[in-house]
Order: C-alpha cells, then structure tokens, then sequence
C-alpha cells in the first residue's frame, strides 16, 4: 500500500514538474516587433491548389476545358496589379506533348493565349489575395501513345513587385492518354 502512494505521489510531483517547466518556455516576451521588413512589402507569391507538384491524367479526347486552380498570396491592396508568371516546359519528358498540336493554353472561353516569349501571364488586380485558374484546351491529337507536359508557375521580379513560387506547388504535369 505505501509503495502505491509512492508512486502516485512521484507521477503528481513529476507531472507538477513537467508542467511548470513547459510554463516557463512558453511564457510570453515583450517586445516590440516591426510591422514587416521594406523588402518583403511588394513581395508575394503563387501556387497551385491543392498545394503540391501533382499530375493530372486526362484523355485527349476531352471536350471540356481543364482547369488548374492557382492561389495568390498577399496581404495588401496596391495601386498596381501584381502579374504572376508560367510556362510550358517539355524537358526531361521521353514522349512530349506539342502545344498546337496536343494541347492549347487558352482564356476560360477556349480562345487560344499568345505569348512573344514563352511565358504566359495572370493578372491580379491592384495585388490583391485572389484564385484564378490556368486552362488547357486538348486538341484531340491522333498521334499514339501518352504525351506529357508541365506547366510550371515561374518567378516574375519587376520593378515594383515580385511574384514568387513555392517549391512544393509550382508544377503541373499533364500527361495525354
């Protein structure tokens, strides 16, 4: 019987313990900390929902336009919009897919998005927090066998803001069967 109360009496003592350690890590500093850092203001970022570089499969005999949802973080309104930046990109895949050809980059209406240099754009007006989506036309190509692509979000530094990626969420692969 004393040997039970012993060992009651040491797991309250130590739990006592236990808790009043963790009470004094975790006790509050006061301090003023600045309101955030001159060169993080006109700095955001963009990534795809859900949060990861996952594929998507879809068939290429597809109607419908395939979305890719994408987030844009920020905390502020601007006077300007913040433009986010992606591409295709076909390096490193066996058997590519051709935009033109497989598949097209167009608005949410199906007409097809030009680009001078390669890189297609989202605009967010006056930078503020937003979802938008990317969308993809398939062309039902007839060429045999699964073609790929990846369509990866990309850093955009202007003169008056930067648009970021997450390395977890800046790539969608998109693979044609």
């Amino acid at each position: 019987m004393k040997t039970m109360n012993i060992t009651k009496i040491y797991r309250v003592t130590l739990h006592t313990v236990v808790l009043l350690v963790s009470g004094f890590f975790t006790a509050c500093e006061d301090r003023d900390y600045p309101a955030g850092l001159p060169e993080f203001e006109h700095h955001y970022y963009i990534v795809y929902v859900p949060n990861n570089n996952s594929s998507v499969t879809v068939k290429r005999s597809r109607t419908e336009l395939l979305e890719l949802p994408v987030q844009f973080y920020s905390e502020f309104s601007r006077d300007y919009d913040a433009v986010a930046a992606y591409e295709i990109n076909t390096d490193g895949i066996a058997n590519p897919a051709v935009r033109g050809q497989d598949f097209e980059i167009v608005d949410e209406d199906g007409r097809a998005l030009t680009t001078a240099d390669g890189k297609y754009r989202l605009v967010f007006p006056k930078a503020e927090k937003a979802q938008a989506r990317i969308f993809v036309k398939l062309l039902n190509n007839a060429a045999p066998g699964t073609r790929a692509f990846e369509l990866n979000l990309i850093d955009n530094i202007e003169a008056s803001f930067r648009v970021d990626v997450f390395s977890t969420a800046y790539k969608r692969t998109i693979q044609i069967d």
